[in-house]
């Protein structure tokens, strides 16, 4: 490996290690808004029920549990129609939130993969490895402390959960730098090629394949969450004359938040 080439590596590394980015259109994508269908609220869903809440609007908080109805804590009244309608949206929400939690953290472990990958094929270092898994950890005990509560608040998919994992891309970025800085000083360049070439094509194939599983994961929860719009749609409830809304269309936009590719090229 050239001087030329692994300094290419290195600029290139150093401006594309942030393994979440907006706007691949081939990447799996995890949002409020993934399915075109948004909600204006933060949601909860545990063994009381179901609770959407909000800091501004109308109205602020939405409660149902077993086809009982509650809108900024005063009990409404609904159809026996209606009542079934608000079962089948608990039901779906309880369903949902463990689905989403999973998808959530096969993201992550697919993001986590590649960094680590791209550490390992840079360093060869099983320290700096571990620092990924670190990295990691905390990415998981993030999700599972929010999605995996039954807790679904609008940072969860945004800089709360983005920031974890572009922090650790940068924060290896400096040192992944120093490395192969040092490798190509000291003659230990054709190291870091042979692991590249060892490595790289078992890697692709992983992240790929896992990629395509996640997306088509991702896919079946949109299904689930139109069905779920669709029932909302059908409810007799009026507040003020108007429909409840919980969910509503909202095209995708520059706010998605995908999984990309960290692997360095040549």
């Amino acid at each position: 490996m050239s001087f030329h080439r692994t300094a290419l590596v290195a600029g290139l590394l150093a401006t594309s290690m942030p393994v979440l980015a907006a706007g691949d259109d081939t990447a799996p994508r995890l949002s409020s808004d993934q399915c075109s269908v948004s909600t204006p609220y933060n949601v909860l869903v545990d063994t009381g029920g179901v609770w959407l809440y909000r800091d501004s609007g109308v109205p602020k908080e939405i409660f149902f549990h077993d086809g009982t109805l509650s809108v900024d804590r005063a009990v409404q009244t609904v159809s026996a129609a209606d009542a079934a309608r608000l079962r089948r949206l608990e039901s779906g929400a309880r369903t949902l939130m463990p689905q989403v939690t999973a998808v959530a953290r096969e993201s992550t472990g697919i993001a986590f993969d590649a960094l680590a990958g791209v550490v390992e094929v840079m360093t060869g270092s099983a320290r700096k490895v571990r620092q990924v898994e670190r990295f990691r950890a905390d990415t998981l005990g993030y999700i599972d402390t929010t999605l995996g509560t039954g807790r679904w608040d609008q940072d969860v998919f945004g800089e709360g959960f983005e920031s974890r994992i572009e922090d650790a891309a940068q924060r290896m970025t400096g040192s992944l730098g120093r490395s192969v800085m040092w490798q190509v000083f000291t003659g230990r360049a054709g190291r870091m090629e042979a692991r590249a070439e060892r490595m790289e094509a078992d890697l692709d194939r992983r992240i790929e394949a896992r990629s395509a599983v996640l997306e088509a994961q991702a896919d079946a929860l949109c299904t689930q969450v139109r069905e779920l719009q669709s029932i909302q749609a059908g409810l007799d409830y009026r507040l003020d004359g108007q429909r409840l809304v919980m969910l509503e269309d909202a095209p995708r936009g520059d706010g998605d938040v995908s999984v990309s590719d960290a692997r360095p090229r040549p």
